[in-house]
């Protein structure tokens, strides 16, 4: 039998490719591979590709500890990203043939993220934190005292990001060719993921207020700067994506705060949105703030969007009519996924990848032939000598809701054996567990606990209704749901 798991393991010896981009062409796939080094405990990114099928990976950077956020350009030719090799954060352009050196295009005192081509590949819009006390980052001279930190906002701090007083991302433009940039945006807001309508003159970025507890659509207007924004302040709006003919905007959003999205459809020269859909039973993947970007859909056609979400604890890709709203599930799997990037002839859809048994690699899904196919293994050796835990899946029938659970096992598990277990409650409350890999799960399960994961009434990916059953109420009945599944694994 393996060795267990440990914590040491799991931050030092777990390698993840993330953040996979197909090639238009639907060839190659970039993306960032990330390990953390234990004797300086930091971690490093380099940018690799390999082939559609996982064939012949090469690494493409090698200078800077940090590099992510690879883009093809429309062409297929060059790849964008984003490197720390300059002082802070800098854009660069890599030929994406075997040979050439990358060629810097812009730098900032911040990170940098989100980089987006400008359909006909001469721009680059991207996000940079910017400070109005501060906008050029100025450094301050060695020895002088701190900067006065006079605080006039409630969202001042945030999760994840630490303290930010009036700084806030915005989005720039820059020009590949001569590395000249612009700020399109000003307003005291944090704007995100910028994407370009097909025309190249308007940009679609998400408004976040509150702390990230709602946000708009914003449309940009890339010369002027001039900006429409869709929907209520009190929106949710999560992921979104532009229509081929760029008349429509396609848009998963939350307008009254049930924690359970639905799409819309903007008609841009109206200024008109129209309801798809009224009560989900799967949740868009929409990202988490701060830490993980959303799947944004992709346009099959003038009608068709494709798009990811989690419904039941489980990865699955549906199919949107934007006309009819009708909603198409075509594969689900018990895994959990990240990301959606599709080649140009939308017959390749490639996300990051977890399942309970595995973590960090990449998976490719033929539409064609509807095959799917995990096309690295950088840690299945490592769950060789480490066992992944058993598992079952349960549910639990209560007070007319069915509710999942999964029980996770020690490898070689007896059970004619005692073991201590650990019912692992998840947050939000409107979160969810499911199919993926936790850390802290597989360290407990493989150290001779079981571990018992619950998505009681509340959590999201099972619709609107079942995530509204802890309004008033919560530590009641999903208590009693934890509570229940606790109950069928001891019988």
């Amino acid at each position: 039998m393996g060795k267990p798991l440990s914590p040491d393991t799991l931050v030092y010896d777990v390698t993840t490719a993330g953040d996979p981009w197909v090639s238009p062409d639907g060839s190659q796939i970039v993306y960032a591979l990330s390990t953390t080094d234990r004797d300086s405990r930091k971690t490093a990114s380099q940018l690799w590709v390999r082939g559609i099928d996982g064939s012949t990976p090469r690494q493409l950077t090698w200078s800077g500890e940090h590099n992510g956020g690879g883009r093809w350009s429309p062409d297929g030719r060059q790849i964008a990203f984003v490197s720390d090799r300059v002082p802070k954060s800098g854009i660069f352009v890599l030929p994406s043939g075997a040979g050439g050196e990358a060629r810097e295009i812009t730098r900032h005192g911040q990170p940098i993220g989100e980089l987006a081509w400008s359909p006909d590949g001469t721009r680059l819009a991207y996000t940079v934190l910017v400070d109005p006390a501060n906008p050029a980052d100025a450094e301050l001279p060695a020895g002088a005292a701190p900067r006065v930190r006079v605080t006039r906002r409630i969202d001042y701090k945030q999760d994840n990001r630490g303290y930010l007083n009036d700084a806030r991302i915005q989005v720039f433009v820059v020009d590949v060719a001569t590395g000249a940039r612009r700020q399109i945006t000003t307003d005291p807001f944090d704007h995100n993921f910028p994407q370009w309508s097909p025309d190249g003159r308007q940009l679609a970025a998400k408004v976040s207020y509150r702390n990230g507890f709602h946000a708009q659509l914003a449309v940009i207007s890339v010369e002027s700067g001039e900006t429409t924004l869709v929907g209520a302040e009190t929106d949710m709006v999560g992921l979104w994506a532009w229509s081929p003919s760029g008349d429509r905007i396609i848009f998963a959003s939350d307008i009254s705060h049930t924690f359970q999205s639905d799409f819309f459809v903007y008609d841009v020269a109206a200024g008109t949105t129209r309801r798809l859909t009224d009560d989900l039973q799967s949740l868009p993947e929409a990202g988490f703030p701060t830490l993980q970007p959303p799947a944004q859909p992709a346009w099959l056609d003038d009608r068709r969007v494709l798009f990811h979400a989690v419904r039941g604890g489980a990865s699955e890709l549906a199919v949107i009519d934007s006309s009819s709203g009708a909603v198409e599930p075509l594969r689900r799997w018990d895994a959990i996924h990240a990301g959606l990037s599709v080649d140009a002839a939308r017959r390749y859809v490639v996300q990051a990848h977890s399942r309970i048994d595995a973590v960090g690699e990449i998976v490719v899904y033929d539409t064609a032939t509807e095959r799917t196919q995990v096309v690295t293994d950088y840690n299945g050796p490592l769950l060789q000598d480490h066992p992944a835990p058993a598992w079952e899946q349960l549910t639990v029938q209560r007070g007319g809701f069915a509710i999942d659970a999964w029980l996770l096992k020690p490898p070689g598990f007896d059970a004619s054996r005692r073991y201590p277990m650990v019912l692992d409650v998840h947050g939000g409350p409107h979160g969810y567990y499911g199919y993926g890999f936790n850390a802290i799960q597989q360290c407990l399960a493989t150290n001779d606990f079981l571990v018992l994961y619950v998505n009681p009434r509340g959590s999201a990916s099972y619709g609107r209704t079942f995530a509204q059953q802890v309004v008033r109420d919560w530590g009641g009945e999903d208590y009693l749901d934890l509570m229940a599944a606790v109950d069928t694994v001891l019988d």
